[in-house]
């Protein structure tokens, strides 16, 4: 097995190849051979110890994709060739009540994730920055036979991440009207789910030169600059829901005012905190939500979904090798919208 290994700096610099072996797989198991991986904030955090849980050596990728090498015995889902996806974690409990409902990402003992974490055998999960892994068959996704690999990664975290919450607060009723704040990995496919779910979309940012993308592009019906009051004044109570992907630290009472009565606002990013006033949530019965990634079930939903419907993320696919210049234009918000490695190339 391959690994790509990021040793404990300030900077966090891919240095070299770390060569592991993969071993024996078990009777529930799937043996991958990734193809792409997408990177994700997350893949910065994880390098840099931002949180400082980081166990090195780190080997980042949680958006992974890949045909089936190898399959365990007891193993019914998947067959040799078969075209799969693994995304934010990869073991979980399996006996919780979320777990019984198939959304182990929120299992009452925690989620195993993909990526620097620690499993039930000791080891340290390692992600998809690698050319195979071995994952429980529960845990993987089967990717439909005409949907190109490459653009499937991204639905694997940033994809989920925002189609989990909106399926649950019913975000998918053709003539409602949605908010989008932020336009970049998460936002984008936000904005691409509402059009194809029969939305009115309004795009929120503080950047003017993603107008044009929004409106053009990605046929979003308004575009608003969050930070432009008269412009935020226009849409008081016009939304029915709103759903924040922006991490950055922003105000949150002028987005309640915009939502309708019995709206609802849906946070998905992280920012370092949350302050709003209690009025902003009792004036006009509105509700506020949080959501991580995406239970088993709807995953597979959602990758069905983007095949039937050719909903595809937009990405720019690069190599390995120029992964420490992604993760320094990913901080810089310089990628439209999300990178994707070419692993299987990358390796040759």
């Amino acid at each position: 097995m391959v690994f790509v290994e990021l040793e404990r700096s300030s900077s966090g610099c891919a240095s070299e190849f770390l060569e592991e072996s993969l071993g024996a797989i078990g009777s529930d198991d799937v043996s991958l051979k990734i193809t792409h991986c997408g990177v994700c904030y997350a893949d910065v955090i994880t390098t840099r110890n931002k949180f400082g849980r980081s166990k090195y050596p780190v080997v980042p990728g949680h958006e992974i994709v890949g045909i089936v090498k190898e399959v365990g015995s007891n193993v019914r889902q998947f067959k040799v060739g078969d075209h799969v996806g693994v995304g934010t974690y990869v073991n979980s409990c399996r006996d919780c009540e979320y777990c019984g409902m198939d959304m182990d990402n929120y299992c009452s003992k925690g989620p195993v994730g993909t990526i620097n974490h620690l499993d039930v055998d000791g080891t340290i999960t390692k992600g998809g920055y690698s050319s195979h892994i071995v994952v429980h068959e529960r845990y993987c996704s089967r990717i439909p036979n005409d949907y190109p690999l490459a653009l499937a990664a991204p639905l694997l975290c940033a994809g989920i991440t925002v189609y989990s919450p909106m399926m649950r607060h019913k975000m998918n009723q053709p003539g409602k009207s949605l908010g989008v704040i932020g336009l970049g990995g998460l936002g984008h496919l936000a904005v691409k789910f509402g059009k194809a779910f029969g939305l009115s979309i309004t795009v929120f940012s503080t950047s003017i030169s993603k107008k044009n993308e929004a409106l053009s592009k990605l046929g979003a019906d308004r575009f608003v600059i969050s930070s432009d009051e008269e412009q935020m004044k226009a849409m008081a109570n016009s939304l029915n829901f709103i759903i924040d992907t922006a991490s950055g630290d922003h105000p949150f009472d002028q987005y309640m005012s915009l939502l309708k009565a019995s709206g609802t606002f849906v946070l998905v990013g992280a920012p370092s905190e949350v302050k709003l006033s209690p009025i902003s949530l009792i004036r006009g019965m509105k509700s506020i939500s949080g959501s991580a990634a995406g239970g088993l079930k709807e995953k597979q939903e959602m990758l069905d979904f983007c095949a039937e419907k050719k909903i595809y993320p937009e990405i720019e696919i690069i190599s390995i090798q120029y992964i420490n210049e992604a993760l320094e234009r990913l901080i810089k918000g310089d990628v439209k919208y999300r990178f994707v490695i070419d692993i299987e190339n990358s390796l040759k």
